[in-house]
This record gives structure tokens, sequence and C-alpha cells, in this order.
């Protein structure tokens, strides 16, 4: 069986497993009268947040697409509406059925822990699972149509832009609505008005809980489906571009397709493995989960080496270069959990700093973000630095068939890096479905063993979604650097071209370097600005409405709704203009050398902000949690006070503007790639 042919086969089997699975978790008992009403309400404000969207989203594809049939082919065109279609539908499918299991997964809460384990992680599953299987069934089907051909390059790099700029959008605006409504509802709720987290008294309850689905689920879906995308298109690009200069090698072209078949099926029987006890520590909660990554892990291993003995063409020091992608994706994300996780020192050093109050809390929540971006990024040089050196060396001159061995083994890493995410992705999407389990629990007034076990799966929760961050990050500048290399050749660009004697690439990696940070700045006041709209509704509403704050009025919880969305909608335009607008100005006016400078300034300066990002919010959100274990004083004590502030703080930093920048830094090499043609003849009006 050709490698395109198992690949299609093998994103069939795992769509069949997404239907399965998907029904198995329908079937499950979807709780009583009013968990269903309260679940409801989450899924009609998610929905109407999405629909919304899309209509927004619609509008940009069809311009962007007439612009590339125009300046680029009508093929490129059509395979970026298909890419963006696809990264929406993920986002859609992952959403809808995590909305349908919050309630299930409560309910399934009331029997035991691992019943509401395994609910929750099933519907994380069908998330995962759509990714990789609609992911590796688009670009495959594109490769089985054009052949093995430019013709088909150009075509899988139009489908990984059509799905890069889609998940843009998706993780901003979803990272707006979500963290709007949580900060605000934090702000007044438990600050102010000193209720707690989920009390059905706040009017932001429920927008809250819809942002866990539209942010956390959608957006971090639409997030790892470009970059799973990217990664195949990168590896595959180089391949075929390199050629060139060279015999084509089908081998090299097609192995990342049967990389991430291999991997598909290997996260499927990592899937089988996620299983719990009763009154399990969050550690055993935390090994059950890593039991599935790791023993998909295990799996792909042979299942690669199997590739290369069977092709007989690639050399085996391409094997280990893929497996060091593989491994700096389990480092990164053991050094994630390290810096997150409550039950490990620094997140532990944050919460005893509550003791003297906010300003060392932050202090201190910031410091351990600083600190967390050493070792993933020494592991991310070791994996370009070993894969390259690994690819260099396959054959005597570094070239296989005219291709660069050294770019494309580094391209392969992030394939290798990548190629669980299946199962991967399901303990991330697991998270948001365990928090709305244990809002739901609380609004519905169940008893107090019930929230005890949601609370715990949303802890486990919170280190699964700061791993899967890190994992995204990782997986994002390896395919970014797949992508640089593929534009690099594509754009014809010689070594001696790229030199930073060159004022105006220089000045264009400055650029580069700057634009994560005003990426950030936009999307983080963004996130002010809407947080504000909520926190004076919420103050409306609690001075306004009579009864409210006793318990017998109804808040109006559509309302918060609204002014999330609204906002969310709003404020998301300007981020996914600039990341679009960025590379194509750069490389008009100043050309294709200095645009490679802007590339390579982004995607080092957007690493390290993402990963001290995304830590220091985690960490500051697991310092209030292990506050709350009873520990240093436990729920409503000053020190938790100053938790619950840091929280907030962090809350826009781990997911708005951390994530956010994942898609920015891959977009924007993405959109160098499909423009290049351009840049290359009208490039560099600045002489």
């Amino acid at each position: 069986m050709s490698p395109i042919l198992f690949a299609l086969v093998m994103s069939l089997i795992g769509l069949i497993y997404v239907l399965i699975t998907a029904r198995a978790v329908l079937a499950s008992d979807p709780g009583n009268a009013t968990m269903q009403q309260i679940s409801g309400a989450i899924r009609e404000g998610a929905q109407a947040f999405l629909a919304q969207e899309y209509r927004v989203l619609v509008v940009f594809a069809i311009v962007v697409a007439v612009l590339i049939a125009i300046f680029i082919r009508w093929q490129t065109a059509l395979s970026f509406l298909v890419g963006a279609f696809t990264s929406a539908l993920t986002g859609f499918i992952g959403m809808s059925i995590a909305t349908r299991a919050n309630a299930r997964t409560t309910a399934a809460a009331m029997k035991s822990l691992d019943a509401g384990l395994r609910v929750a992680f099933r519907s994380g599953s069908v998330m995962g699972m759509s990714v990789v299987s609609l992911g590796l069934l688009g670009v495959s089907a594109l490769f089985f149509l054009f052949g093995m051909n430019r013709e088909a390059v150009d075509a899988i790099t139009g489908f990984s832009f059509g799905a890069s700029a889609i998940a843009l959008f998706a993780r901003v605006g979803g990272g707006i609505y979500t963290k709007a409504a949580d900060v605000g509802a934090d702000l007044v709720g438990k600050v102010e008005a000193g209720i707690p987290e989920d009390d059905p008294r706040n009017p932001a309850v429920i927008a809250d809980n819809v942002g866990d689905n539209v942010g956390d689920v959608a957006g971090m879906g639409a997030d790892l489906y470009e970059s799973y995308v990217g990664s195949i298109v990168a590896a595959s690009a180089v391949a075929v571009v390199g050629a060139a200069r060279g015999e084509l090698s089908p081998s090299t072209v097609l192995l990342p397709f049967a990389i991430a078949g291999v991997g598909i099926l290997a996260s499927l029987i990592g899937a089988f493995m996620v299983r719990t006890r009763e009154n399990a520590s969050q550690a055993d909660l935390l090994r059950s989960l890593r039991t599935a990554v790791w023993t998909a892990s295990a799996l792909v291993v042979p299942g690669i080496a199997a590739l290369i003995a069977l092709d007989g063409t690639i050399g085996w020091p391409i094997f280990f270069a893929i497996l060091l992608g593989l491994a700096a994706g389990l480092l990164i994300a053991y050094f994630t959990e390290y810096f997150t996780s409550y039950t490990e020192k620094p997140t532990q050093g944050i919460a005893r700093s509550a003791q003297t109050g906010v300003a060392t809390l932050i202090i201190e929540g910031l410091a351990v973000g600083m600190r967390s971006t050493f070792a993933p990024v020494v592991v991310i040089v070791i994996a370009v630095i070993g894969a390259y050196l690994l690819g260099y060396n396959n054959v005597v001159d570094g070239r296989m068939g005219g291709v660069d061995g050294g770019l494309y083994a580094v391209s392969l890493a992030a394939v290798g890096m990548l190629s669980t995410l299946g199962v991967t992705l399901a303990t991330d999407a697991y998270g948001p479905v365990a928090d709305n389990a244990g809002g739901i629990a609380e609004m519905s007034h169940l008893p107090k063993e019930v929230r005890q076990r949601t609370d715990a799966l949303d802890s486990l929760g919170n280190t699964t979604a700061a791993t899967g961050k890190g994992f995204a990050i990782g997986s994002a500048v390896l395919t970014a650097l797949g992508l640089i290399a593929a534009y690099a050749q594509t754009s014809g660009l010689r070594a001696e071209q790229l030199t930073l004697l060159d004022p105006k690439l220089l000045g264009a990696l400055l650029i580069g370097a700057m634009l994560p940070f005003l990426f950030s700045a936009i999307t983080m006041t963004a996130v002010g600005r809407a947080a504000m709209e909520i926190v004076n509704e919420v103050r409306r509403q609690f001075r306004e409405i009579p009864g409210l704050m006793e318990g017998t009025a109804r808040a109006d919880y559509a309302q918060c709704v609204a002014i999330s969305t609204r906002s969310a909608l709003r404020e998301m335009i300007v981020p996914g203009v600039l990341a679009v607008a960025a590379p194509l100005i750069v490389g008009i006016v100043l050309g294709p050398a200095p645009l490679a400078g802007l590339l390579v300034g982004a995607t080092g300066s957007g690493f390290v902000l993402a990963v001290m990002m995304a830590n220091a919010g985690g960490a500051w959100d697991n310092a209030k949690k292990f506050i709350e274990t009873g520990e240093l004083g436990g729920k409503g004590s000053a020190n938790h006070k100053a938790a619950v502030v840091g929280d907030t703080v962090g809350d826009p930093f781990k997911d708005t503007s951390g994530p956010s920048l994942n898609i920015l830094i891959k977009l924007m090499s993405v959109v160098a790639l499909v423009f290049a043609p351009l840049f290359v003849q009208i490039g560099g009006l600045v002489r």
C-alpha cells in the first residue's frame, strides 16, 4: 500500500473512532433536569458565538481566496478554502461534543471518579482524533488528486494557510471571549461579592462556562490542527521544492504522511489506556493520562522504524531525527508540568508568596514563568541542531535526490513531535469538559462529594491544559522552522543573502522580534476592555435585581453572553489582520531575504514569550487551586484572595495571548510560503 493510501485509510479509521466514541458519550446519562438545563444554556451560548464568528470568517476567507487566485493560483485559492472549512469544522465538532459531555461528566461523577474521568476523556478524544483524522485526510486527498509535483505542494500550502488563518481568529476570538467572562466573573463574584466560583447568583457564570468551550476546545483544536497540517506540509514542501536541484525522491515526499498515519493508529490504542480508581490523588489521575500518551509514543517508535525499514531508501539517521522531535515534545510537556502543577515546588512557592500579599505573588509568578523558558529552549535547540546534523549526514553531501537533508530532518522532527497528537490533544480538550462539569455540579446544588470529584478532575485539567499549551508552543517552533526552510527554498534564497550585515534584514529581524509583544499587548488590552464591560454588567445586576444576592431571583445570564460575544468578535479583527499583513508588507517593501529575517525574529521571541506567559498563567491558576485544597488558609482566606488576583492576571496570559503566539509565528511563515512567488517577482521596493 502506498503511503498516501495508507494515510487516507488511517484517517478514515480515525473518523470511524470519532463517530463511535461520540455516540458512546451521548449515550451516557445526561443528569437531572436542572443539569440538562444548565448544559443546554452553555451549548446555546457556544453555538451562538461560533455562528457569529464563522459568519465574519466566511467573508475574510472569500476575500483572501480571491487575492490568492489573482496573485498566485486558483488551485491554491481553492485549497485555502478547503483548509479554512476543515479547520472550522474540527472546532465545531470538538465544541459540540464538549458542550454535551459536561453534564454527562457531572452525572458520571455522581457514581465514581473513574466514571467521570472516562466520560470527560472520551469527549476530549473526539476532539483529538477529529483534528488528526480530518487534517491528514485533507492534505492526503489533495496530494492524491494533484499528484507528486509542485502543483500539489502549492495546493497543500494553501490548505495550511486556510487552516492557520481560521485558527488564529478562533484562538484570539475564543480566548478574548473566555477570559473576558472569566476575569469579569472572578473580579466581581469571588473578589468583591465573596461568593464561590460557579455560583448561580453570578450573572457571568454561564458566559464563563461558554468561554471554556469556545476558547479551550474550539480554539485549541483549531490551533493544533494547523500545527499538525503545517508540519506535514513543511516536510513535503522541503522535499518537493528541494528536488528541483535533483531527482525527485517519492519516499522523502511521502514519509510525513506515513508517519502521521502510524501516529493515528498509536493514538487510538493509547486512548483506551485511561482509567483510575476512587479517591485517586492528583498524581494518580495525572499518571492515568500520562499512560495514554506514553503508550502512544512507545507504539509510534517501532511503527516509524518499520516505515524506514520497508522503504529501504531513507537512512536510519532520519529515523533518529524523527525520534528527537518526539522526545522533545515529551520533555517540553514534562517541564511544563513541573512548572505549573501544584504538586511541584515552583507553583507551591507562588502559593506561599501570597502570605505577604498580591505584589509578591505577582512577582514570584512572573519569575517562575521566566525561569520556565530555559528548559524548553534548550530542548528545542538540541532537537533542531541534532535533527539537522542527522539529516545532513544522511548522505555524503547532505542531499537526498536534491533535497537538503538537514532542513528535511528538522521538518520531520516536527512531524514526529505531533505524531501522537490524537491522544495528546485528548488530554488537553478533556480539561474544559471537567471544568464545566464542576460548574454544573455547583449550580445544580449536588452533594459535596460530587463537587470534590469534579474539582479533582478540574485540577487535573488545569495541569493537562498547561502541558498541552507547552506542547503546542514547542511544535509551533519546529513547524515554523520547517515552513521557513520551505519558504527560503521556494524563494531561491542563498546563504550569502541571509546575512546580519544586510541592514534591511537586520531591521526586519528586529521588527519580527517586536511583533509578538505588540500582538500580545493588543490581545491583553482586548481582554481588559471586554472584562470591564462584564464587570460593569455584573455589578449592575447585583445592584438592580432584587433578591439576586439572596438567591431568590435569577440572573440575566444572556446579557453577559451577548457582551462577551460582541466584544470578542470586535477585538479579534486587528490581531488577525496584523498577522497576515506584516509578512505581506515586509515581503513586498523589503524583499524575500528581509522577510526571512522577520520570520526568524518572530519565531525566536514568540517562542520564549509564549512559554513564559503560558507557564506563569498556569502556575498562578494552580497556586490558587493549591490554597483551595486547605493549604495556607484555604478558600476565603487572605492568601486565597491574593491568589485569585494572580489567577485573574494569568488568565489572559495562558488562555489568550500566550497560545495565540503559536499561531502568529506559524501563520506568518505560511503566508510567506504561499506568497513567495509574488515576493520574488515584485518584492524589494526599497533598494
